[in-house]
């Protein structure tokens, strides 16, 4: 089956300091199980510090670009996938992922989340308002788990997998 694939996505230039950070902590996470941290790539926000985190331990990497080319992507990549798909990648990274984690919200977020959630992929939210996860909440089937850090996100995903090791 291949090594397990989380999706981390979230805000880009829009990211707070506190998503960020949860990204990174997130990314280190992923790294540390065995697992595969897939972001959009590019060198901002969310996507930038998850893969920097998971760089950080030695894990695996990939970025999926919204171009044909590298300009602008992550250094932390270790697997660029060049899609020139622009937003249309969210689906692609998507289904590309055996979960789904938000750090943070915005509206490419929120498309990726309800792309996850059609797809019925297992989606985190970690650092959302309470209302966007009341908005979410309403087409929950049992795939939706809410988490106020990295650490509990982390627990979250491996119970997943429980019963699995990290090449599947």
């Amino acid at each position: 089956m291949g090594k397990i694939v989380i999706g981390v996505v979230g805000p880009g230039a829009a990211a707070t300091e506190q998503d960020r950070e949860n990204a990174f902590q997130l990314g280190r996470g992923i790294g540390a199980a065995g697992w595969v941290v897939l972001t959009g790539g590019m060198a901002v926000g969310v996507m930038d510090a998850a893969l920097q985190g998971a760089n950080s331990v030695g894990g695996l990497t990939v970025g999926m670009l919204p171009h044909a080319h590298r300009h602008g992507a992550a250094k932390a990549i270790d697997l660029a996938i060049l899609t020139d798909l622009g937003s249309a990648r969210n689906n692609v990274l998507v289904l590309s992922s055996q979960v789904v984690v938000a750090c943070g919200m915005s509206l490419g977020t929120a498309s990726e989340v309800a792309l996850a959630l059609k797809a019925q992929r297992p989606v985190v939210l970690l650092g959302v308002s309470p209302l966007t996860a009341q908005f979410f909440q309403q087409w929950d089937d049992g795939l939706l788990t809410i988490a106020t850090g990295p650490a509990e996100t982390i627990t979250a995903i491996g119970k997943l997998f429980a019963g699995r090791d990290a090449n599947g």
